[in-house]
């Protein structure tokens, strides 16, 4: 697999030692070269088996690592043609506020629903951004953001267990980010993916589409 217009292969490589998965190091790297352009749009990714041969990994593991960058939409399998980066999302520096700030501020009378409050292992993904363990334990907010009565967001955040008192009642008071503040958690830098994708029959019932 090589850099878009050279010859020179991206240099990717796996921790074994690591407790995030083999398949979601290699889509991590991916999609990053996708990001700062060494793998442009319209770019076809080379052979699958050089690739896991290259790594020392399975096939069936390189293929997974690619379907998570499908299932992105950062890049499309065309018959006939290969794998093809697409890069249809768009990335951009995220100012520190929340939605419930932005909405207050606007006189949107915000108001919230807690639909889950709970504990639940990581998954690969949520245990790669928060630096924990596969399968340990984290907490989860799922919570339906409305404006004068309309739904206009749903809401899902995974935090360290501990990280902060998430009392429900608090929840549906206020921002999360304003709870993380009166914890003493200072948030001084993030990261915001704007994408598109279909509804789940779940989410459309919960946001009435």
């Amino acid at each position: 697999m090589t850099a878009h217009g050279t010859d020179r292969p991206l240099p990717l490589s796996v921790d074994r030692t690591s407790p995030v998965p083999l398949y979601f190091q290699l889509a991590q790297q991916l999609e990053a070269a996708v990001e700062q352009g060494r793998l442009a749009p319209g770019a076809l990714l080379g052979n699958e088996i050089d690739l896991a041969a290259r790594l020392g990994l399975s096939r069936p593991t390189v293929r997974q690592a690619i379907q998570t960058l499908v299932d992105k939409g950062l890049m499309v399998r065309r018959r006939g043609v290969g794998t093809q980066v697409v890069h249809s999302q768009v990335r951009r520096p995220l100012e520190l506020s929340s939605l419930y700030d932005d909405l207050e501020a606007a006189g949107q009378r915000p108001a919230t629903e807690v639909l889950r409050n709970t504990t639940e292992p990581a998954t690969a993904e949520v245990a790669a951004a928060l630096g924990v363990a596969e399968g340990s334990e984290v907490h989860l907010v799922e919570r339906l953001r409305s404006a004068h009565g309309e739904p206009v967001a749903l809401l899902r955040n995974h935090l360290p267990p501990g990280l902060v008192p998430l009392r429900t009642e608090e929840l549906e008071a206020t921002g999360l980010y304003r709870l993380m503040r009166a914890g003493g958690i200072t948030l001084h830098s993030a990261r915001q993916s704007v994408g598109a994708r279909a509804a789940t029959v779940g989410e459309a019932g919960v946001l009435d589409e």
